[in-house]
């Protein structure tokens, strides 16, 4: 056990990764949370924090840098950038299985015969896979991945905005979009971000999403917002809203306390996809 009761168990941690290779061990996840507090840490405090190898702590921080999570500088590592997102390839593969418990949790609070917005991200992919299943489903979307996995079946009607095609991730944004999306008026919004700052400020990195986003939350009825825990830890420059903008929150691990405190604050419901036993 290390000072704040995490269990540090080595094997536990290899059987995860045996199971899942792009799943973040105990060690790591614990990484990213003291972050966000410190600003910087270094290999050696980690090393002490932990009870085990430097060599170790550096090939988890290592890995948290090549995911893009924490950013590498002399003798330890801090916040990563808030300027530039992961690539959408890296993205895809990232908390796969967390991503999944969560989309599989919202879908089944989605009831058929719903009208929804999906947004941009990999989240919202997953949360698309997961109601492939429902009938009577009107989904209105600008993300094409979103619109192909769900189109194809006389059980859902899919309906996919204007606007300008970003090559990266085959998201649609611009004034084209925005202005589509006003036309509706939905019973659940189903939004991701790329960061949850502390102070419960939702934070992306591309403007002309952030816009869309907004859109979205204004024309529904419910605001779902779909985050696996690395938004915690997570910097991005372009503000969306705040935690006062959705109605829940669907994540796969507690948020950190002064979270859970802002949701509390703002009646927001909080719903964790826990592993099965």
């Amino acid at each position: 056990m290390d000072e704040d009761g995490s269990d540090l168990n080595e094997t536990a941690d290899v059987e995860i990764q045996r199971r899942d290779p792009l799943a973040l061990n105990q060690r790591q996840q614990r990484i990213l949370e003291l972050v966000p507090r410190q600003g910087f840490v270094s290999i050696e405090s980690l090393s002490k924090h932990f009870g085990v190898s430097a060599q170790t702590i550096r090939r988890d921080v290592n890995e948290l840098c090549d995911r893009a999570l924490l950013q590498r500088f002399h003798g330890g590592a801090g916040l990563a950038s808030s300027v530039e997102n992961i690539a959408y390839d890296s993205r895809q593969g990232m908390c796969l299985a967390e991503k999944a418990r969560i989309a599989h949790l919202i879908a089944s609070d989605i009831p058929d015969n719903a009208s929804l917005f999906i947004d941009i991200g990999t989240t919202s992919e997953e949360v698309a896979r997961a109601l492939k299943d429902h009938h009577g489903l009107r989904v209105i979307t600008n993300n094409f991945n979103v619109a192909a996995i769900l189109s194809g079946s006389d059980a859902r009607e899919v309906i996919i905005t204007g606007g300008l095609i970003r090559p990266s991730d085959l998201g649609i944004v611009g004034e084209a979009t925005e202005d589509f999306i006003d036309q509706f008026k939905v019973d659940f919004g189903i939004i991701t971000v790329s960061s949850i700052d502390a102070d419960g400020t939702l934070l992306d990195y591309d403007y002309r999403e952030v816009r869309a986003a907004q859109r979205i939350i204004k024309n529904s009825r419910r605001v779902v917002l779909a985050v696996d825990q690395t938004k915690f830890s997570r910097s991005a420059m372009v503000r969306l809203g705040d935690l006062s903008c959705v109605n829940d929150l669907y994540t796969d691990q507690e948020p950190p306390e002064n979270i859970v405190r802002i949701l509390e604050q703002f009646g927001v419901d909080l719903h964790i996809a826990e592993v099965e036993e």
